[in-house]
């Protein structure tokens, strides 16, 4: 066999397969680990009691109450999984997302319940109005000319008193998503000037406007009345811009910053990662999740292979937590290998 030119051939006795013949020895020279806690679980909660619902299209996952929801937690507490982030599903929605900003409200609710019962697990919660406005945008709207925009400063001061309500609840972990210009200074300010000095935030900092959300909008019910969010989340075609938007929310009091999606934006993950030398999160995003069970449930693809083949690649990349639907299928086979 002919050694390939450069770096091999100051070895000349070098054969690369001999580090591949075994599972131990493989995973003896393995550069790339995927463990339970570096997976975050996300969850979605609504009113009720008992409440488990399906979501058609993302199988495997539920819109859960409280209490149900607390059972899923230790579910994947038992697997190794120590983090989860809520999302919230309000009984009412209105023009500014008053349900998100009062007491009681169904995340404050379960991140209560959740610490009772698990006060080691690091709960996360999404900062955001679009579950909980009737337009389904992520801030509140103002009339521009003959349209409606978002007004970003507008939803600061909101977005501020959200992450209050969910930090006095218990909450770790904030993680503002909206993309408004100046959340993450706004949420800092606020957080901190209440006492919650303690509370981290998970800024989602490079999020694209994706067509691989489309699942999760069934999931919270959040899908735009009208027009669509490009004008606040980030162009697809763009990656230099990402480091802008995180080198700002960085600047502004971010203590881990998120790439969302992640399959289609692994560059960024690893742009980032090299660049800015903090906790980077990745998304493994609610399409990416549905394509794959799509593809198995038709027996084109092994599901466990696959999904784990996925998340060690995201981890490659550069990502330090990976927030990702199959966490506790990922998690129950790491655990058997």
């Amino acid at each position: 066999m002919v050694e390939p030119a450069g770096v091999l051939g100051s070895f000349p006795h070098t054969r690369l397969r001999r580090l591949r013949g075994s599972p131990t020895l493989r995973r003896l020279v393995r550069q790339t680990t995927l463990e339970p806690a570096d997976l975050i679980l996300p969850l979605f909660v609504r009113s009720g009691t008992g409440v488990r619902r399906e979501i058609s299209s993302m199988p495997g996952q539920y819109q859960l109450s409280v209490d149900t929801l607390v059972d899923e937690v230790g579910a994947a507490w038992d697997l190794g999984i120590r983090a989860v982030i809520l999302f919230g599903i309000p009984d009412h929605k209105d023009a500014t997302g008053t349900a998100a900003l009062t007491e009681p409200n169904i995340v404050g609710e379960a991140v209560r319940a959740v610490k009772r019962r698990y006060p080691q697990l690091i709960v996360i919660t999404d900062e955001c109005l679009c579950e909980y406005t009737d337009h389904g945008h992520c801030g509140v709207l103002r009339q521009r000319a003959d349209m409606l925009e978002v007004d970003n400063d507008a939803t600061l001061e909101l977005l501020g008193q959200q992450a209050v309500l969910h930090a006095r609840a218990g909450a770790d972990l904030v993680a503002p998503s909206g993309m408004m210009d100046g959340m993450v200074q706004a949420i800092r300010h606020a957080l901190d000037a209440a006492g919650f000095h303690q509370v981290g935030i998970l800024s989602y900092a490079a999020k694209y406007a994706s067509s691989f959300y489309g699942p999760f909008r069934e999931a919270a019910e959040s899908p735009p009345r009208f027009g669509d969010r490009t004008t606040y989340q980030m162009d697809p075609a763009n990656s230099d811009e990402a480091l802008r938007e995180i080198a700002l929310d960085l600047h502004e009091g971010a203590d881990i910053v998120m790439v969302k999606p992640a399959l289609a934006y692994l560059d960024v993950i690893r742009r980032a990662y090299e660049r800015f030398g903090v906790p980077i999160a990745a998304y493994n995003v609610s399409g990416e999740y549905a394509m794959v069970k799509a593809a198995c449930q038709k027996g084109w693809l092994d599901e466990r292979k696959v999904v784990l083949e996925i998340l060690t690649g995201i981890r490659r990349a550069g990502a330090s937590l990976i927030l990702t639907y199959h966490a506790k299928e990922a998690a129950s086979w790491l655990r058997e290998a």
